[in-house]
C-alpha cells in the first residue's frame, strides 16, 4: 500500500469449509468498527472488555481472533449451520487481510493473467535449474560461492537456449554419389 505496488499474485484461501457450515466469507467485516457481523446480525469482536495494559490480540500464527458471545450463539436458530460442535463461533482474520482482499480482487483481470504468464516462465527456469542442471543444492560455501555457482548455472542455461535458437546449416559441398 505504501509503495503503491499492485499485487498480481495468487492468494491461497483455506477458509472455505467443506462440512456445510458457514465459512468466513459468510461473515461481514466492518473495518471501521473492527468487528465481524454474523449471518444472524450478531457481533463477533476481538475483546469483550478493556484491559489495563492494551493488547494486540495477534496470535503466533499472525491472526486476530474474533469471537461471538456464548449467549448469542446459545439461542441462535443458525447454530447448526454456524458452530454445531462449539459453544460459540470464532473467526480468524489475518493481520494483512486487507492486502489479501486487494490481491483477490485482481484475480481474473487481463493484467493478472499477463503477470501470471510471465511468472510461470521465470519459475520454470528455476525448476529447470534445480531438476536438469541439478542445482537443488549449492556446493560452494558462502554468499560469494553461491553467487558464482548460480551465475555458472544461469550461463549454462542461457547457452542451451541460445543453441536452440541457432538455425541448422545445410552442408555447402554435398558429396556426389
Amino acid at each position: 500500500k505504501d509503495k503503491k505496488i499492485t499485487p498480481h499474485i495468487p492468494v491461497f484461501d483455506k477458509s472455505n469449509r467443506t462440512d456445510g457450515t458457514f465459512s468466513r466469507a459468510d461473515f461481514t467485516f466492518d473495518a471501521d468498527a473492527n468487528h465481524y457481523i454474523c449471518p444472524a446480525d450478531k457481533l463477533l469482536v476481538q475483546f469483550r472488555r478493556t484491559y489495563d495494559k492494551p493488547r494486540t490480540g495477534i496470535t503466533k500464527a499472525g491472526t486476530k481472533l474474533y469471537r461471538a458471545s456464548k449467549k448469542d450463539c446459545a439461542v441462535c436458530d443458525l447454530k447448526p449451520k454456524c458452530c454445531p460442535n462449539m459453544v460459540a463461533r470464532k473467526v480468524p482474520r489475518d493481520v494483512n487481510e486487507d492486502a489479501r482482499d486487494v490481491a483477490r480482487a485482481l484475480v481474473g483481470t487481463p493484467e493478472y493473467e499477463r503477470a501470471r504468464h510471465l511468472r510461470k516462465k521465470v519459475e520454470m527456469l528455476f525448476a529447470h535449474l534445480k531438476r536438469i542442471l541439478r542445482l537443488g543444492r549449492l556446493r560452494l560455501r558462502g554468499p560469494r560461492g553461491a553467487r558464482d555457482e548460480f551465475l555458472l548455472a544461469a550461463t549454462a542455461q542461457n547457452l542451451r537456449k541460445l543453441a536452440k535458437l541457432r538455425p541448422l546449416v545445410a552442408p555447402t559441398n554435398p558429396i556426389a554419389a
